[in-house]
């Protein structure tokens, strides 16, 4: 696989990466301004599959992508963007893996009221607060990123 065959996956990787977030919390955050139990259950149903699908994918893709890459440009795994952009990518990762499941409980917790025609509770509210609050250090670390691979600066 060549220069440009990695860069493109590594490229599109990131896309993928980013826009399913962005689309995810569009989604579910749309989702739960309708305060409709059955809407939220339906959107937070195709949101954990489009997270398996989608971001998992990317997630793993990523990394390979990015190392390979880094081999065949010949850049030091120690370059300060290289460290910075992995520790993001960490970062990152701590926070979604936690979203992950707070999009389950939300999925199960607004589809049980559903079911039973009852006002989402007190304890989806919970996970949604949180599940909100989690997005934006991710996402602020995926623009980073975005600007350490773009930039390349030597932080130190």
């Amino acid at each position: 696989m060549g220069y440009l065959d990695l860069k493109f996956l590594h490229i599109l990787g990131a896309a993928v990466l980013f826009g399913t977030g962005a689309g995810i919390a569009f989604f579910l955050v749309m989702a739960h301004r309708t305060k409709d139990a059955a809407t939220v259950a339906a959107v937070a149903r195709i949101v954990v599959i489009a997270d398996f699908v989608f971001t998992a994918t990317a997630v793993v893709v990523q990394p390979v992508t990015g190392l390979l890459l880094a081999n065949v440009q010949n850049y030091p795994l120690t370059a300060s963007w290289i460290v910075a952009s992995l520790a993001l990518y960490l970062v990152v990762g701590a926070f979604w893996l936690p979203v992950v499941y707070f999009q389950i409980r939300i999925r199960d917790i607004a589809a049980d009221a559903a079911r039973q025609k009852k006002a989402l509770p007190a304890d989806y509210h919970w996970y949604y607060r949180i599940w909100f609050a989690f997005g934006f250090p991710a996402f602020f670390s995926v623009l980073l990123i975005f600007w350490l691979m773009l930039a390349r600066p030597n932080l130190w």
